[in-house]
């Protein structure tokens, strides 16, 4: 048997904590057996949660007691230092003393976010690690980074976004030198705000992405590029739209095929393929976002993530860390020192 992969959950972050979050532990080892899952959280809910899954591999689930509990909306950096014994801190530290590989959490983003660069902490020479999640498109996937760390980034965070993507999606969605485009309001290079126009250039030189200029927001969901590039407040904007869109219409979808018999005929005739095409547009699909350039890894999935969502950031991390993309990122940075 394969070596297993430590991935620590936050088993009380989220809003759908614990239920959903032991629901995703209990499917994730019942799939794989190269994975162990140690749930941090209060023990005594844990645990509890736990019995409604009597015949669950319990060689593979591990519990870490962790009493506190990080509410969304309490300020990140104060929640980080004050409660040590949060199921986010605690969770963070066993990545950081090399306990576990990975802490995957619906919780606090902010929480999160500064977790992972005050307690993981981040590879030498990386300067920001970004939010890099999968967006659905009509070619399969693309990475959108930054979409949500670091609203105020400066153009090397961009070109070390662009090199971290390309490594993220050739080793771990296996995308064969990666397309590579940074988000603009027109193709033109003369284009965009200060942060672009001086972006641009700098991702022209570099040798070692396949870098293809800018892309505009229309484009995107049609896969032209496979590394979409921005900072975080567009990136988050990206993110949030998509979203929107893509309930909006499957809802306006609903509608009006149950609106008449004849539609309602059609749905029944339809529902297999638009069931299959909904499903690879479904973001839970493609697990959490990553915040690469850390020490070890950290997956941030929706607060409102369901199960299978949490389940796919848990495998996220096998291939993370089988992969070595660490390793690959810290390699690629000192290159370029």
């Amino acid at each position: 048997m394969a070596e297993q992969v430590r991935v620590v959950l936050d088993a009380m972050g989220g809003d759908n904590a614990p239920v959903e979050p032991v629901k995703a532990a209990v499917e994730a080892v019942a799939e794989r057996q190269d994975i162990k899952v140690i749930l941090t959280g209060r023990q005594d809910v844990i645990r509890k949660e736990l019995e409604k899954y009597p015949d669950y591999r319990k060689e593979q689930i591990e519990i870490v007691n962790a009493s506190e509990v990080i509410e969304t909306a309490e300020p990140p950096v104060f929640a980080v230092q004050k409660k040590k014994d949060s199921s986010i801190v605690v969770g963070m530290n066993m990545v950081k003393r090399q306990e576990a590989d990975a802490f995957v959490s619906s919780g606090s983003t902010g929480a999160v976010l500064v977790g992972g660069q005050v307690i993981v902490g981040r590879i030498k020479g990386v300067q920001r690690p970004p939010l890099a999640p999968l967006i659905p498109t009509t070619e399969g996937v693309s990475l959108l980074i930054d979409c949500g760390a670091n609203v105020d980034a400066r153009p090397s965070h961009l070109v070390q976004f662009a090199k971290m993507g390309s490594i993220y999606m050739e080793n771990v969605v296996g995308v064969k030198n990666p397309k590579v485009a940074i988000v603009n309001n027109g193709a033109e290079e003369e284009k965009g705000n200060a942060l672009v126009k001086e972006t641009f250039p700098l991702l022209k030189e570099c040798r070692n992405i396949n870098f293809i200029g800018s892309i505009e927001a229309r484009d995107i969901p049609f896969g032209y590029a496979d590394v979409v590039v921005c900072e975080a407040f567009v990136g988050n904007v990206i993110l949030k739209l998509y979203e929107g869109v893509g309930a909006a219409l499957i809802k306006k979808v609903k509608e009006g095929m149950l609106s008449s018999t004849r539609g309602k005929i059609g749905a029944l005739l339809v529902k297999p393929a638009l069931k299959e095409t909904m499903k690879s547009f479904d973001s839970s699909e493609y697990g959490g976002a990553p915040l690469l350039g850390l020490k070890g890894l950290v997956v941030k999935t929706h607060g409102s993530a369901k199960a299978v969502e949490i389940k796919h950031g848990i495998f996220q991390c096998v291939q993370f860390k089988q992969q070595k993309i660490n390793e690959k990122i810290a390699e690629r940075i000192m290159e370029d020192q």
